[in-house]
């Protein structure tokens, strides 16, 4: 499958740099800011407002899980690293908190625009592939009730087909989907077990 690159509207977006004051920090920003980004530098925390940001640039060779109010992998927008030293333990750090792209240090005149699309494009297609994988467990759930379901009504002495046409039987009665009503039949089976129990 080809993904088609979308091209984002950089104009007005806000690039966080977390960098210490250094020649990297002015020479990123007077690019982020030709591309039309406003730029907001902090170090060594970020402040809370740090989620409405549009891009986080952070200083690799010094960054540490305890900046980040979020689990590695997490970011809620794209994440540049800013790469200056090949140390395995940095590299190692890095991967584990998933940058959506990288530059190399020190910043020169190219390769800021290209790292923010890689990194905006990236992050939408995680985005989207999170949001399969949770679509896809919901229907799994789902089906399993359906399952659950007709189990317990062929438990009456029906048959599965015949239980599973009781079910769709159901489900059109009750104006509900049959996962809806698969999950009625399956709490209501639940809360008589209970009502037994207790």
């Amino acid at each position: 499958m080809n993904r088609r690159l979308r091209i984002p509207d950089l104009g007005g977006a806000v690039a966080v740099i977390l960098h210490r004051p250094h020649a990297t920090v002015a020479a990123l920003s007077r690019q982020l800011e030709a591309i039309g980004l406003q730029t907001l530098c902090h170090w060594p925390d970020l402040p809370l407002a740090i989620q409405a940001a549009d891009y986080l640039f952070l200083d690799v060779d010094t960054a540490h899980d305890e900046q980040f109010p979020w689990q590695p992998g997490r970011a809620p927008m794209p994440t540049i690293a800013l790469i200056g030293s090949e140390a395995p333990g940095r590299i190692e750090w890095l991967m584990n908190f998933g940058a959506d792209a990288q530059i190399l240090k020190p910043v020169g005149t190219a390769g800021v625009y290209s790292a923010l699309l890689i990194a905006r494009a990236t992050f939408d297609a995680r985005a989207e592939m999170s949001d399969q994988i949770d679509s896809l467990r919901r229907r799994l759930s789902q089906r399993q009730t359906v399952v659950r379901a007709v189990a317990l009504l062929a438990a009456r002495g029906k048959t599965e087909d015949a239980a599973y046409d009781q079910l769709r039987q159901m489900a059109m009665a009750w104006r509900v989907s049959f996962e809806e009503a698969a999950a009625r039949i399956v709490d209501t089976a639940g809360a008589d077990k209970e009502a037994r129990d207790g």
